[in-house]
């Protein structure tokens, strides 16, 4: 089927493939814009997933001041070479994920990162909280589980809903980025200030 250049264009601008891989899409979904752009979400993160095993030796450190001074952070966003450490389009995401840091205030990067100890202390008051229900053990795994998932969702930075876009996760947001620079990006490290609160 025809697929017209403004619905290529639109598809696009929503998820930032190329021109070809929009077209494709959209030929294979009968011009779906929806389904197109679900497929090349999946695509994206099949792409990054190829690439997580490789090293982030290079990269980019980036700050942002937010609130007239108020609020800063510094993060270490990581890549495999100076080449796309200096793109555009990288400096951009490394900017998007400091301010989501700035907004959000994740404690970790990801789920692996949260203390085995503090995890387990979590999850028994879930589990403890939902045995109260009298539901079944497997319904309350599924409550403890569920609950777990949120717990991750607020305090793990790529976990958490996109700042701009709550379609998407900021994990999916550097698969994205994955897929379009053709290297693997991780979130290294970050810091995040705020005027006048505790200093653990």
């Amino acid at each position: 089927m025809a697929v017209s250049a403004q619905i290529v264009n639109e598809l696009r601008k929503k998820t930032d493939a190329g021109v070809m891989e929009c077209k494709k899409a959209l030929e294979e979904t009968k011009g779906d814009l929806a389904k197109a752009e679900d497929i090349l979400r999946l695509r994206g993160q099949k792409k990054a997933e190829t690439k997580s095993d490789r090293v982030t030796k290079d990269g980019a450190i980036c700050s942002y001041i937010h609130a007239g001074g108020k609020i800063g952070v510094l993060l270490e966003l990581s890549c495999e070479t100076d080449f796309v450490a200096k793109n555009q389009a990288f400096q951009e995401l490394a900017r998007e994920v400091a301010m989501q840091v700035a907004a959000m205030k994740p404690k970790w990067r990801t789920r692996e990162d949260v203390p085995e100890e503090l995890l387990a202390k979590e999850t028994a008051l879930f589990r403890e909280d939902a045995g109260r229900s009298g539901k079944p053990d497997n319904v309350i795994e599924k409550i403890v589980q569920g609950r777990l998932e949120k717990f991750f969702s607020e305090t793990c930075l790529v976990e958490q809903l996109f700042i701009k876009d709550d379609s998407k996760k900021v994990k999916e947001l550097i698969q994205a980025s994955i897929a379009k620079l053709g290297e693997n990006i991780t979130v290294r490290r970050f810091a995040r200030f705020e005027i006048g609160e505790a200093i653990d």
